[in-house]
C-alpha cells in the first residue's frame, strides 16, 4: 500500500484539495492517504468553510507520494520549513507531484531546477520570469521527471492523480476509478486547446487591432502580410517587426491560431460537416483542418466535437 502525503495550507480551493482526496482516498483501497498543514489551526479556504488536519509535515517522513495540490496567488514563497521538508523527501527518493499552481511551491524548492514542468497556462510568463533555471512545458496535462511531477491548471491535476494510480496500480485500476468518476481514463490532448487566441487590446493599438478584428471576421477568405501591411499604412518589414512586438507571434502563426479557435467554436455550437467548418475556418479542405488541428490539439476535429456535444 503506497502512502500518499497531502499538503493542505491557508486560503486553499477546497476543489484542488478534493481532487487527490477522491483519487487516494476516497475510491482507491490501495493507497493510505494523510491529509496534512504546517499548523493544526483551522485553515480558511476560497469557499467560505474551514478545515482542520491533525496531521504535520511530519507526514512527509513515511510517505511515498506527496502532493501540493496548488499554491497561493499572488504568489506567496514557500515556508523554510515547507522547503526543508521537500529537499528532505526528494532525496530520499520519494515522488513529489505540484497540481496545477503547486509546481510553484516545488520550484522553489530547487527540485525542479534543469527539470522541465508545467502549470497552468495563465500562469507561464510568471512562472518562467520567477524560475529560469526551469523549462516550462506549455503543451501537456501533466509531465514527469524523474521522481517529480507537475501537472497543469484544474482539472488538469485529476488527469495527473489517474496517471499515478496507472503508473503504481496498472490501466485496469486507472480505468475503474475513472469509471468511478464518470471521466476519461486519459484524457487526450494538451492544454494549449484551452488556451484564447490573443489579439492585440484596441487602446494599445487601434489601428492594428481594427483589421486584425476584420480579418478575424473574414477566416474564410485568404489574408496576406502584403495586404494587411497595406492597410495598415506600413511596409512589410514594419508590419512584420510590430505585429511581433504586440502579439508575440509572426502574423502567419497568429492566424494558424485564430482559424483554429474559429474551427474549435463551430464545431463545439454547430452541427457544420467537417468540411463546412474547414471551409468557414480557411483550411479549404477537411485533410488540411484535420492536420493543423490534430498538430495543434492532439486530437482530430472529430474527437473534439463529442467532447462537447
Amino acid at each position: 500500500m503506497k502512502r500518499v502525503a497531502l499538503l493542505a495550507f491557508e486560503n486553499m480551493s477546497p476543489f484542488h484539495l478534493s481532487v487527490p482526496c477522491v483519487v487516494f482516498g476516497d475510491v482507491s483501497k490501495d493507497f493510505a492517504l494523510t491529509v496534512c498543514a504546517e499548523t493544526d489551526a483551522p485553515l480558511s479556504t476560497t469557499a467560505g468553510f474551514h478545515l482542520s488536519t491533525t496531521h504535520d509535515l511530519r507526514a512527509f517522513d513515511d510517505a511515498d507520494i506527496i502532493i501540493i495540490p496548488s499554491w497561493h496567488s499572488p504568489y506567496q514563497p514557500p515556508s523554510d520549513l515547507l522547503i526543508n521538508a521537500l529537499q528532505k523527501a526528494h532525496r530520499k527518493g520519494t515522488m513529489i507531484i505540484g497540481l496545477c499552481l503547486g509546481a510553484y511551491a516545488i520550484a522553489a524548492a530547487g527540485i525542479l531546477d534543469g527539470k522541465k514542468a508545467t502549470t497552468h497556462w495563465a500562469y507561464f510568463e510568471d512562472f518562467k520570469a520567477r524560475f529560469p533555471l526551469i523549462d516550462i512545458e506549455s503543451d501537456v496535462l501533466y509531465l514527469q521527471q524523474d521522481n517529480v511531477m507537475t501537472s497543469a491548471g484544474t482539472a488538469a491535476g485529476l488527469d495527473c492523480c489517474l496517471h499515478v494510480v496507472r503508473q503504481t496500480l496498472g490501466s485496469t485500476a486507472s480505468n475503474n476509478i475513472a469509471r468511478y468518476l464518470v471521466t476519461p481514463p486519459q484524457r487526450l490532448g494538451g492544454q494549449a486547446q484551452y488556451i484564447a487566441t490573443p489579439i492585440p487590446e484596441k487602446g494599445s493599438d487601434k489601428r492594428l487591432a481594427t483589421v486584425l478584428d476584420e480579418v478575424l471576421q473574414s477566416l474564410d477568405q485568404p489574408h496576406s502580410i502584403e495586404q494587411l501591411a497595406e492597410r495598415c499604412a506600413m511596409s512589410r518589414r514594419t508590419f512584420t517587426r510590430h505585429f511581433q512586438a504586440v502579439t508575440g507571434k509572426s502574423f502567419g502563426q497568429w492566424l494558424l491560431s485564430a482559424r483554429l479557435s474559429h474551427s474549435q467554436q463551430l464545431l463545439e455550437t454547430s452541427t457544420f460537416s467537417i468540411e463546412h467548418v474547414a471551409a468557414q475556418s480557411g483550411f479549404n479542405t477537411p485533410t488540411t483542418l484535420r492536420h493543423h488541428f490534430k498538430r495543434a490539439f492532439g486530437i482530430s476535429p472529430s474527437v473534439w466535437r463529442k467532447m462537447y456535444v
